[in-house]
């Protein structure tokens, strides 16, 4: 990002943010763009402030200090007459409805069937009529693959399945932008692949994404660029191959060499508890 670009080349541009919450400083100066259509992964060990990241985006926390702009507006604050000023609620909303968030739980209501949870925001939200938004709501479930579940409650859902009505309804406001924060940190193993399946087609149409992931297959396939945080900063961004296979920093290096240890690790359970359980099943 040069010093001559304007808020209006990204659809995402953050510059100088910090987020501080009491003595803790979270965030502390970050500088990043993402461009239309572009699917940026953020990677970092736990407490980096990625999740962090997402909020301030999305508003659901405050900034301490820079800027952040979505679609060439700056959110949450507003110039007026060269002053800034706090933007009203409602006007927060305008703009909080201009993105979609998937987060680690699916959040859905637990009263309402998958159908009303992907309907619920563009009736009550954006007004329009239960019939047009019915019918794009069935297309988003069966974009999901999950047609046939429309009419069952979150309880009658498996987490994979929850998770897909979750980027339905996010979808559902036709956002410029969607949020991903470990949407499969949740979920069991064997469900964590038909969750990452709908997201991969979303980047295949242009979907523009910010993916706060753990997942390095899906980082190396998916992403345009990965992001690497630590302790509140950006240490290294880049085309998935470079940062991934070849990164030039030494806390990535570590970061990456205990991600490998630990899939090594799982995948060495894994294989002692499949002979374990055909060892017993022989002997039955």
């Amino acid at each position: 990002m040069t010093a001559t670009s304007t808020a209006a080349d990204h659809l995402v541009r953050a510059v100088n943010v910090t987020k501080a919450f009491g003595t803790n400083e979270v965030l502390k100066g970050i500088d990043l763009a993402v461009d239309a259509k572009e699917v940026v992964c953020l990677l970092g060990p736990s407490g980096s402030g990625k999740t962090t990241f997402l909020r301030l985006i999305n508003q659901m926390e405050s900034l301490t200090g820079g800027r952040i702009w979505v679609g060439g507006e700056l959110i949450g604050i507003e110039d007026r007459n060269g002053k800034l000023h706090v933007r009203k609620d409602k006007d927060i909303a305008r703009q909080r409805s201009r993105i979609g968030m998937v987060f680690q739980r699916f959040n859905l209501f637990p009263h309402m069937t998958a159908l009303e949870n992907v309907m619920e925001a563009p009736v009550k939200v954006k007004r329009q009529s239960k019939d047009s938004v019915k019918k794009e709501a069935l297309e988003l479930l069966e974009m999901v693959g999950l047609a046939e579940r429309a009419r069952y409650y979150p309880s009658q859902l498996s987490g994979g399945q929850q998770q897909r009505v979750a980027i339905a309804r996010a979808l559902a406001m036709k956002p410029e932008l969607m949020l991903f924060d470990e949407p499969t940190s949740a979920l069991d193993p064997e469900l964590v692949g038909e969750v990452l399946g709908v997201m991969r087609n979303l980047a295949q149409e242009g979907t523009t994404m910010i993916v706060v992931t753990h997942e390095m297959g899906f980082a190396r396939e998916v992403a345009d660029r990965v992001v690497f945080m630590d302790q509140g900063v950006v240490v290294e961004e880049g085309p998935p191959k470079e940062v991934l296979m070849n990164p030039k920093e030494e806390r990535t290096k570590t970061f990456l060499r205990r991600v490998k240890q630990q899939a090594e690790a799982e995948a060495a359970h894994d294989e002692e508890l499949a002979r374990i359980l055909a060892e017993a099943a022989s002997g039955e």
